[in-house]
């Protein structure tokens, strides 16, 4: 049985930076590709970067370099870097899993987090 927990969210001033976590419990964490997903009110849930479970990394084209997928292995847990926040970057942001190849496409997608909040604002 998949669980991913996000966690981390708050409110940030523009500028700040925010390391989020995703908690993977399974009986073999490694197996999953995680991937970072986001969602603003009134827009479409998008994706951010993927990570394999021996650390190779993918990044959406549409985001700049602010962010970065990090992955603890021995703590089954994936982190989200957001550096230089902005106001933009209010969302709900969210973890997933799947198995095969990483992707940075919701449909790709069946296990998701219940999210956490980031809001940034001064």
């Amino acid at each position: 049985h998949l669980q991913l927990v996000e966690s981390g969210g708050d409110l940030v001033q523009p500028g700040g930076s925010l390391r989020l976590s995703c908690a993977v419990s399974s009986s073999d964490p490694n197996a999953y590709y995680i991937a970072w997903f986001r969602q603003a009110k009134r827009k479409r849930r998008e994706g951010i970067g993927c990570i394999s479970s021996s650390g190779e990394s993918m990044y959406a084209d549409s985001l700049n370099d602010r962010f970065s997928v990090t992955r603890n292995n021995s703590e089954n847990t994936v982190y989200l870097q957001i550096d230089a926040l902005k106001p933009e970057d209010t969302a709900e942001y969210y973890c997933a899993a799947r198995q095969w190849l990483c992707s940075v496409n919701t449909w790709d997608f069946g296990f998701w987090g219940e999210g956490t909040q980031v809001t940034v604002s001064s």
